[in-house]
C-alpha cells in the first residue's frame, strides 16, 4: 500500500519560502509584460518613443534607467515603448538628427507608419526637430519640462562665461567629457558638444530654434500651442515643485538652481517656458528629475506619481486613436 506523506509544518514553510522565491524570479523575468487588470489601456496605435534630456540615457550599466521604471510600467499596459539615445551634450540639431535616425530604424523594424514621441527636456526639443522636419513620420509629439523659451540657468552661464576665456574652455571641457563618461556607460560614444548644448538651451538659442521650427508654439506668453500642425498633435506637462523629497540627495542642487528663475520652476525650466501645444498642466508637485522619476523614484507622495502621469498619457493617446 502506497502511503502518501503528507509535509509537516517546516516542510510546508520550506514548500511556501520555495514557492514564494519562484514567484519572485518569474516575477522579476517578465516585469515588463506583467499586469494585473486593465491591460491594454496604453496600448497605444502607434509606437512610443522616449527621448531624453541633457546628460541623460537609457539605461546606465543596463541598470538604472533614465526614466526609473517609466518604460516597464507603460509596457505593462500595453504600450509598445522605445528608448533611444542622443549625445548628452550637443545643439538640438545634432541631437535632432540622431534621434531622427532612430525613428527611421523603429518605423522600419516595427512595419508602423509614425511614432508617439516624448521629449524630456532638452529632449523635447529633439523631439520637435523630429516632427518638424519629417512629420509623416509622427503622430504625436509630448514634451516633459523643456524649456521652449530658452533656460534661465542657460542664459546666465552664457553671460557670465566670455567666448574663448579659460573658464568657458573649462565649462565645455567638463560637459564633454561628463557626457561622454555617461555616454561610454550607457554604451554609446555619440559626439559631445558642451558650448553647442549650451547655446541651444538659452533664450537666444531657443529663439533661433523656434523660427525654423515654430509648430505648436504659444501665441502669448503663457498661453496654449495650436492641438495639431501637419497632422501631428502636440501636449506638454511640467512641475513647479522643487523640494519635493526630503530623502532625494539631487533636491538642494535643484533648490539652488531655481534662486535663477523669475517665475515658477521646476528647478531647471519656468513654468510658461515649458507650454506647447495643448498644455495638460504645469505646475505638478515635481521638480525637474521628478518628471522622469528620478533619483530612483524618490518623488513626491503628495502628487501624481510620473507613472501614472505617463500611463495616463498613453491612454490619452490610444482614445485619441495614436
Amino acid at each position: 500500500m502506497t502511503r502518501i506523506i503528507q509535509p509537516g509544518g517546516t516542510e510546508m514553510r520550506r514548500i511556501i519560502i520555495l514557492g514564494i522565491i519562484a514567484f519572485g524570479l518569474a516575477w522579476a523575468g517578465s516585469a515588463q509584460a506583467f499586469c494585473w487588470w486593465n491591460c491594454n489601456s496604453a496600448k497605444t496605435k502607434y509606437p512610443i518613443v522616449l527621448a531624453h534630456g541633457a546628460a541623460g540615457f537609457d539605461e546606465l550599466f543596463g541598470v538604472v534607467e533614465y526614466r526609473y521604471g517609466i518604460p516597464s510600467a507603460l509596457r505593462s499596459k500595453g504600450a509598445t515603448v522605445f528608448v533611444t539615445q542622443v549625445s548628452q551634450f550637443n545643439s538640438t540639431e545634432v541631437r535632432g538628427e540622431q534621434l531622427l535616425a532612430q525613428v527611421e530604424t523603429i518605423v522600419a523594424i516595427t512595419g508602423s507608419s509614425k511614432v508617439n514621441l516624448i521629449g524630456h527636456s532638452h529632449g523635447g526639443l529633439d523631439v520637435r526637430y523630429v516632427a518638424s522636419v519629417r512629420p509623416d513620420l509622427v503622430a504625436s509629439v509630448t514634451t516633459v519640462g523643456t524649456p521652449h523659451q530658452g533656460a534661465d540657468l542657460a542664459d546666465f552661464l552664457s553671460e557670465n562665461f566670455e567666448d574663448g576665456s579659460f573658464s568657458q574652455a573649462v565649462l565645455d571641457f567638463f560637459a564633454e567629457s561628463l557626457g561622454t563618461v555617461i555616454g561610454l556607460l550607457s554604451g554609446s560614444s555619440n559626439p559631445q558638444d558642451g558650448l553647442a548644448a549650451l547655446e541651444s538651451l538659452s533664450s537666444a538659442g531657443v529663439a533661433a530654434f523656434n523660427a525654423a521650427h515654430p509648430e505648436a508654439l504659444p501665441a502669448s506668453a503663457c498661453g496654449e500651442g495650436p492641438a495639431s500642425v501637419n497632422g501631428v498633435r502636440y501636449f506638454s506637462w511640467s512641475g513647479t515643485g522643487v523640494l519635493t523629497n526630503v530623502f532625494d540627495l539631487s533636491d538642494p542642487a535643484l533648490g539652488l538652481t531655481s534662486l535663477f528663475y523669475s517665475e515658477s520652476n521646476d528647478g531647471l525650466v519656468g513654468r510658461c517656458s515649458s507650454h506647447l501645444g495643448d498644455v495638460i498642466r504645469d505646475d505638478y508637485f515635481q521638480n525637474h528629475l521628478d518628471e522622469v522619476n528620478q533619483l530612483f523614484g524618490l518623488v513626491s507622495i503628495f502628487t501624481s506619481n510620473p507613472k501614472t502621469l505617463y500611463k495616463n498619457h498613453a491612454s490619452r493617446l490610444k482614445r485619441l486613436g495614436l
